[in-house]
């Protein structure tokens, strides 16, 4: 019996020792570095304010477009006259990380441009590039048109918004 006891015994350690010995082998480590790269922030800086140029205005209503790049064109009831007056888009540099893409934001809603009392609004605004663009060498130019909206028999003179614009930049 003291032979089946002390086996018994042996073969209780044995079993301990095992699970003892697997217990310390279910837990292993390993370690990792971290790193980041920082990147130059995105920037934007107007270069060149938007100018529909001269408009003439009739007795209905009419639109004049100009396009990011700087050409217009006339609907409706208003004519563009031969003398041009400054006609340009608005201009931007972007500036960043050498060739990284940034995501365009554009007004969403109308401007009003006023003289007086009078106004005028400005909308559905469009860029170059469209909807992205690339920082080639870590710059990009932004052209921006937009549709200017002329009310009939509208009175004459020079119309300005009271508050800027906003364009958006953002890497992608």
């Amino acid at each position: 019996m003291r032979s089946v006891v002390k086996s018994a015994s042996t073969s209780l350690i044995l079993i301990l020792m095992a699970l003892i010995s697997n217990c310390a082998k279910a837990q292993v480590s390993a370690s990792a570095n971290a790193s980041v790269t920082l990147i130059t922030p995105i920037a934007i800086t107007k270069t060149v304010d938007m100018n529909f140029g001269n408009v003439a205005v009739g007795t209905s209503p009419g639109t004049v477009v100009l396009a990011p790049a700087g050409t217009r064109t006339a609907t409706g009831g208003v004519t563009l006259p031969v003398t041009t007056g400054t006609v340009t888009a608005a201009s931007f540099t972007v500036t960043g990380a050498a060739n990284y893409t940034f995501s365009i934001s554009l007004p969403a809603s109308s401007i009003t441009l006023k003289s007086g009392a009078n106004s005028l609004t400005v909308s559905t605004f469009l860029s170059t590039p469209t909807p992205t663009g690339t920082l080639t060498g870590g710059t990009a130019t932004l052209n921006v048109g937009a549709t200017l909206n002329v009310p009939a028999n509208q009175a004459a003179g020079v119309y300005t918004t009271d508050t800027p614009f906003t364009v958006t930049v953002n890497y992608n």
